[in-house]
């Protein structure tokens, strides 16, 4: 596999980003990619808008799976590349273009150089939301090929070109979305006596959330609650009768992630009493922890350490949400950091990783499956 391949392959995807689940075109690219590798060895089916692909080893007494995400992000592009989104609104600003493109450049060395044991390459929608990994886990398509252990990567924009970094336990934390409603009564701003102003009951509540962290967690544990959007009201001389508050909570424990649930309910719960409305509450996706295998994370660090186009580094655990953390519930495996040299952050509108990322993990990976 080439760098021109590789280089191709992350221009074109990025281009068709595609929300979780509606992955058509991508699906359909990857399709044409996988269809045009050699296929002695080589068997695939679809799942949803995902891919399976095994390459059956030349000898195996195992099964070892590899992940990538596929979806893009409701991010406006602006990124000033000369291959930017094609889908207005759209954009692979999480790097999951990178993501598909490793996965493609590995698959063709496997394909072309048979491995010992059996591999399964999984392409999963929807990691964005609302979650595909857990679906997935549970369809006959994935029981029938369900690989011994697993890997996957992130890209990693702090990081430069050549890193490769995890640890074993939490990577990533458990999230949950939040989405709550609130409905009052509206009026004429002139009036506000006659009225019940959901913009003034949306804003005690943020206010009060900020509470959770500071003084119901322990200082020496970590979580986040972070408001996202807030919308309410039509025009500047009318009291809103409705808002909605849009968010997410990460922590490091289950425990935490029920006592926050739990506080946020009893805060409702004030708000309804206080400003006589009506409240509720949707907890949207919910992803678990991604929790590292010690045993294959060692593995796949010392691995790292003795190759020779690869940079080890020990990571710390981070707030990032990601559902990979279902697959590593069920299989022993791990997921890593994939260093991408770019000043933006994930999520951000303006990130342009380094496509040079792209060389050192398929060469990486193609030579840790081959040892497995």
């Amino acid at each position: 596999m080439t760098s021109a391949d590789l280089t191709k392959f992350r221009r074109d995807l990025h281009r068709i980003p595609e929300p979780g689940f509606q992955e058509f075109k991508t699906q359909q690219y990857l399709l044409d990619v996988i269809r045009a590798l050699p296929q002695e060895h080589l068997s695939y089916k679809t799942w949803e808008t995902g891919i399976l692909v095994r390459i059956e080893g030349s000898a195996p007494e195992k099964t070892v799976g590899y992940r990538t995400d596929m979806d893009g992000l409701p991010v406006p592009e602006q990124s000033g590349l000369e291959f930017p989104s094609e889908h207005e609104g759209m954009m692979h600003a999480c790097g999951h273009d990178m993501h598909m493109s490793i996965a493609l450049g590995i698959l063709q060395n496997l394909a072309d150089n048979r491995p010992v044991q059996n591999v399964v390459m999984l392409f999963q929608p929807a990691e964005e939301g609302p979650g595909g990994a857990e679906p997935m886990l549970r369809s006959e398509e994935f029981k029938t090929w369900k690989p011994d252990e697993i890997y996957a990567l992130h890209i990693a924009p702090e990081h430069p070109v050549g890193t490769i970094a995890t640890k074993p336990g939490v990577l990533f934390a458990n999230t949950s979305e939040l989405f709550i409603n609130l409905r009052g009564k509206g009026g004429h701003a002139a009036r506000p006596h006659q009225t019940e102003d959901m913009v003034v009951a949306a804003s005690h509540f943020v206010t009060q959330l900020q509470s959770i962290v500071a003084r119901n967690i322990d200082p020496l544990d970590s979580a986040v609650v972070t408001i996202g959007t807030i919308e309410a009201g039509t025009k500047q001389n009318i009291i809103a009768e409705s808002a909605r508050v849009e968010g997410t909570i990460r922590t490091f424990s289950m425990d935490n992630m029920k006592l926050i649930k739990e506080r946020i309910t009893g805060m409702l719960k004030g708000v309804e009493a206080s400003f006589h409305c009506e409240t509720d509450v949707d907890w949207g996706a919910n992803y678990c922890q991604v929790y590292n295998d010690e045993t294959k994370t060692a593995e796949l660090a010392s691995a790292a350490e003795s190759h020779g186009q690869v940079d080890f580094v020990e990571s710390r655990e981070a707030m990032t949400g990601e559902d990979f953390g279902y697959f590593l519930r069920d299989i022993p495996g791990t997921m890593v950091w994939l260093g991408v040299d770019t000043p933006y952050g994930l999520h951000d509108n303006r990130i342009s990783p380094s496509e040079k990322a792209m060389d050192t993990a398929v060469e990486f990976f193609t030579d840790f499956l081959h040892s497995r």
